[in-house]
């Protein structure tokens, strides 16, 4: 089976998850800086880790309307998907997920100013454990 590239956009960082050979797991990777050098650290990624498919978290407000974080995250899903060519990219509703990352790392014994630095990424894990979750339950 393929492996999968989880994504969890964000303004300054993206939070980066790959899933297991099996896709039963995500696992977290350091979270990119969300920079002119983006798509080209993902690209590479991509390759070094073998990935076949991708998915985008896309924030919406609880609500489920759209927000300047979603404009950033679809702007970031359409550049992958031109600049990826035939690899698959898809979007994943992300709500709550980082609230989740940050209970999840304070529960594991995480300082909140020790959040930082893993949030994103852990943010990325949950998104993509839901997307996994809700497509095996198929």
């Amino acid at each position: 089976m393929a492996r999968l590239l989880g994504i969890d956009p964000g303004a300054a960082r993206c939070g980066i998850a790959i899933t297991d050979s099996a896709e039963s797991m995500a696992f977290p990777r350091t979270a990119l800086v969300n920079d002119e050098a983006l798509i080209t650290s993902l690209q590479q990624l991509i390759v070094d880790e073998g990935v076949e498919a991708v998915v985008v978290g896309r924030p919406v407000a609880l609500s489920g309307n759209e927000t300047s974080s979603t404009k950033q995250a679809d702007a970031l899903f359409h550049e992958l998907v031109e600049a990826l060519g035939a690899l698959p990219v898809t979007q994943w509703d992300e709500r709550l997920t980082t609230f989740e990352a940050h209970r999840s790392l304070s529960r594991a014994g995480l300082k909140a100013k020790q959040h930082r630095d893993h949030v994103d990424s852990a943010a990325a894990v949950i998104m993509l454990q839901n997307y996994l979750d809700g497509h095996h339950a198929d």
